[in-house]
């Protein structure tokens, strides 16, 4: 009986030692090869600065090196230049003068690289102008920006205060360019955009980005919001995205009850895997809450979302999030730039990979590409992105596989295979064409400055410190409308009585026009709200117009349902 618990015991551990053994050779033999790739990458280094027929610039050279062995690797792997690394820091703190957008670079064909708005800064130059997530930069002051690359964007989009820079979009669902031109200012870099209550018992709080202070920045709009008599709270994460992970986590802690699971990392390397849970004392733990989300929503937006719905903490309406659930790490060059590169990934408490799927070594093109596929794809999905509507469990989980199907704390089967899927799906939003007319050329806002301009002062005093009776209470009358439309054929667009054959975007169909008359004039207040009163004023104006909004408002039995049982 002894030799039978000793044999064992006595097996294990000349086991083990065969295993250490033959790791510690398998580590030497993949130690040496490592060092054989070294030297080959070297040894071209050398061939290339001693003999190719010009000459070289070393430091460009060796950037190209990193950037190649970087592209072999995830999308989200990428070499930071040490002047690049400067702006970086800069866009976390206090504020930058500039333009005002967010951006990166999407690759494509041939390499040359398009400059696409990730979004326009809230209140800032790029969003009174009218820039939109998703704009695709090709032209700067009459040059092409195609090709662009950080220093171009640098050389041409900064500059002083008070200047000017034309620019022009391409923007999805548009089929022409969108010319717009920027006033260069100061950029305060608030991240709670926007804080006020919907209604009596309803508070709404719109995070941009999650930067170093956006944590103390929510807690002082819930605090706020709760002093106004706020009883249920809406978190809109839409075109958020991300930032700091400490700020998601912090942010996530104030909703959830100790010892919760917020995310984790998962990786080859045992340092970088990690446990986020939930301490004691948040400070909205039991109130019902939804959260609004988009496509533009990613990374920390998903970490937020991801834990209060499995949670069963919110209710999340909106769409399919970006995904981009890669984590990671910097790494510091001597000279200043940095490695930042994947090391984990994140999953959400019941189990879901964040990231969306995608093939190593793919272009960036082909990566956003596949994830708009990947939404607009034949399916359950795909006919709610159309006509909007609840997730049901049954029906969608039968045309996915069972390794995408998880259970929240209480129960309730939410999905997989890349970004959060919310508990309702709001359709994507279709402008009718003068909508789209009058958005994409920015007409609402051009309108409001100068009918603002017209009022004179006698309106300003009327409305000041009255921003809520503003908001309930002021409406364009019909010789407004009729003066906006004045306006509208003074700018070079046209006001036409039928639209002409080529379906031109140009134009501006009268017909059409009132048909959407109360859109248009929300839109013209609310630019009008954010003149008279504060940058942040804009939001409880065009919320009144807002889809996703309006579902969130007609689906508080849903969130108290989890509030109550979470409770």
């Amino acid at each position: 009986m002894l030799r039978s618990r000793f044999t064992p015991i006595l097996g294990a551990g000349a086991l083990a030692m065969a295993l250490l053994v033959g790791v510690q050779v398998q580590d030497a033999e993949s130690a040496s090869e490592e060092m054989e790739q070294v030297r080959k990458i070297e040894e071209a280094y050398e061939y290339i600065t001693r003999s190719y027929v010009e000459q070289v610039d070393s430091s460009e050279l060796a950037e190209a090196a990193i950037e190649g062995m970087l592209a072999s690797l995830d999308p989200h792997s990428i070499y930071i230049s040490s002047e690049e690394m400067r702006r970086v820091r800069e866009s976390f703190d206090a504020s930058f003068e500039g333009v005002g957008i967010y951006y990166e670079f999407v690759e494509g064909i041939e390499e040359a690289d398009t400059l696409v708005v990730l979004m326009p800064i809230a209140g800032g130059p790029s969003d009174e102008a009218g820039l939109q997530p998703g704009d695709r930069i090709v032209e700067i002051d009459g040059e092409t920006a195609v090709g662009i690359d950080q220093d171009g964007v640098q050389e041409r989009l900064k500059g002083p205060r008070g200047t000017s820079v034309d620019i022009v979009v391409e923007r999805p669902g548009y089929r022409e360019p969108l010319e717009y031109s920027i006033i260069r200012d100061r950029i305060p870099l608030n991240t709670v955009i926007a804080s006020y209550m919907v209604d009596d018992q309803t508070g709404l709080i719109k995070l941009q980005r999650f930067a170093r202070t956006s944590h103390d920045e929510v807690r002082a709009a819930i605090r706020d919001l709760q002093a106004q008599g706020m009883e249920r709270l809406i978190l809109d994460l839409r075109g958020n995205a991300g930032g700091l992970l400490e700020q998601a986590y912090e942010i996530s802690d104030e909703f959830l009850g100790s010892g919760e699971m917020i995310v984790y990392t998962e990786s080859r390397h045992s340092s970088n895997r990690r446990q986020y849970r939930a301490t004691a004392g948040g400070i909205y733990e039991s109130g019902p809450v939804i959260v609004l989300i988009d496509e533009n929503s990613a990374s920390a937006s998903e970490i937020v979302a991801g834990a209060l719905q499995d949670h069963d903490r919110a209710y999340l309406i909106g769409r399919r999030t970006f995904g981009k659930g890669l984590v990671q790490q910097q790494f510091p060059m001597t000279d200043g730039s940095v490695l930042q590169m994947t090391v984990s990934r994140y999953y959400t408490p019941s189990g879901r990979l964040i990231q969306t799927p995608y093939f190593v070594g793919e272009s960036d093109e082909d990566y956003f590409e596949s994830k708009r596929a990947l939404r607009e794809e034949v399916g359950l999905e795909a006919d709610l992105l159309a006509r909007g509507g609840a997730v049901d469990a049954g029906a969608f989980g039968a045309q996915v596989p069972d390794s995408l199907v998880f259970r929240t704390d209480g129960g309730r089967t939410v999905f997989g295979g890349g970004g959060i899927l919310p508990d309702y799906i709001v359709a994507v939003d279709t402008l009718a064409p003068a909508l789209r007319t009058v958005i994409g050329k920015n007409l609402d806002n051009a309108f409001a400055r100068v009918d603002l301009e017209r009022r004179g002062d006698a309106f300003r005093e009327q409305w000041e410190d009255r921003q809520r009776d503003f908001v309930q209470d002021f409406r364009l009358s019909d010789a407004d409308f009729e003066r906006f439309l004045d306006f509208v054929e003074a700018e070079g667009t046209p006001v036409v009585t039928t639209r002409p054959d080529d379906d031109a975007e140009d134009v501006l169909v009268r017909s059409e026009a009132l048909a959407v008359r109360a859109d248009i004039e929300t839109r013209i207040r609310a630019f009008m709200a954010r003149r008279l009163f504060s940058a942040d004023a804009f939001y409880p104006v065009v919320g009144q117009i807002d889809p996703a909004l309006r579902e969130a408002m007609a689906h508080w039995r849903d969130a108290v349902t989890l509030a109550q049982a979470t409770r």
